[in-house]
C-alpha cells in the first residue's frame, strides 16, 4: 500500500470531536485531550496528522494555536493545520506554533491574491489548498456558504499557479461513514495526475482505503472511522 494515511483531530472547546456534514449541532466528542490523542496516533505508527481548528473556522480567525503548539512539542508528527486562517497574522501564528503545512480553503475563494501571496512566500510544499465540495461547488467559511465555483476549474487555476497539494472533502459524506467519493477523486487525478491529492470524507473501513489506494489516490484523511473502531490500523500500517 502506497497511500499516505493521515488521521484527523478536529478541535472544539479544547476537545477532539467529529461533526456530521460540517454541522456544529451534530457533534460527537471522542477525547478530552487532543495532545494525548496525537501522542496515541504517533505510538500507533502514524507519521502525519491533520488538525482542524473548528472554533477558528467558525470565528474566522485561529483560536486553538496553543493546542497545535502542544501537539507539535509533544510529538514528531508532521502536522498540517487548518481552520480560521484568514490573515497574514493567522498563517504566521500557525507556522510559529509548529505546523509543517497549513490548509487554506476559504481565502483561496474570497481573496485569491492573498492566497497567491502565501503560495509565493512560503512555497507550494507548505500550502495545502482546501477544496471543500458540496453539490459540485466549492463551499467556504466552515462549509456554511456555497460559492459559484466548480471544483475542476477552481483547481486548474491554482495548479497553474503552482499548487501541489490539495485536500478535497465531499461535505455530503464527511462524518457519515458511507464511503468516500471515489469517482470524484478519480476525476481529479485524471485531470491533474501529478497532484498530491488528499481524499477526505466518508471513509468507513479498511476496504475504503484500499480502494482509494488502488485508484492511485496519494493520501487519505480519516477520523470518525478510526475513533469508532471501524478500521484496523495494524493491517494498514
Amino acid at each position: 500500500m502506497t497511500i499516505e494515511l493521515i488521521p484527523a483531530i478536529d478541535i472544539i472547546n479544547g476537545q477532539c470531536v467529529r461533526l456530521c456534514r460540517g454541522d456544529y449541532a451534530a457533534k460527537t466528542v471522542y477525547g478530552e485531550d487532543p495532545t494525548k490523542m496525537a501522542c496515541e496516533f504517533e505510538r500507533r505508527g502514524f507519521r502525519r496528522l491533520h488538525v482542524v481548528d473548528l472554533d477558528g473556522a467558525k470565528s474566522r480567525h485561529i483560536v486553538n494555536s496553543h493546542i497545535l503548539r502542544n501537539i507539535t512539542s509533544a510529538t514528531q508528527l508532521t502536522v498540517d493545520f487548518g481552520g480560521g486562517i484568514k490573515t497574514d497574522a493567522d498563517i504566521e501564528e500557525a507556522f510559529d506554533a509548529g505546523a509543517s503545512m497549513v490548509t487554506v480553503g476559504s481565502v483561496a475563494v474570497t481573496h485569491p491574491q492573498l492566497f497567491n501571496s502565501w503560495l509565493e512566500k512560503y512555497g507550494p510544499d507548505k500550502i495545502i489548498l482546501g477544496a471543500d465540495v458540496r453539490d459540485g461547488k466549492i463551499a467556504v467559511n466552515g462549509w456554511k456558504k456555497d460559492s459559484d465555483l466548480r471544483l475542476l476549474p477552481f483547481l486548474r487555476d491554482y495548479v497553474e499557479r503552482g499548487v501541489k497539494n490539495v485536500l478535497c472533502t465531499d461535505i455530503s459524506r464527511d462524518g457519515m461513514l458511507n464511503g468516500p467519493s471515489s469517482a470524484l477523486y478519480a476525476e481529479v487525478m485524471k485531470a491533474f495526475p501529478h497532484l498530491h491529492l488528499i481524499a477526505s470524507g466518508g471513509v468507513s473501513s479498511n476496504e475504503d482505503i484500499i480502494q482509494l489506494d488502488r485508484l492511485g489516490i496519494p493520501a487519505v484523511v480519516f477520523g470518525k472511522a478510526y475513533y469508532e473502531g471501524k478500521i484496523d490500523i495494524d493491517k494498514l500500517i
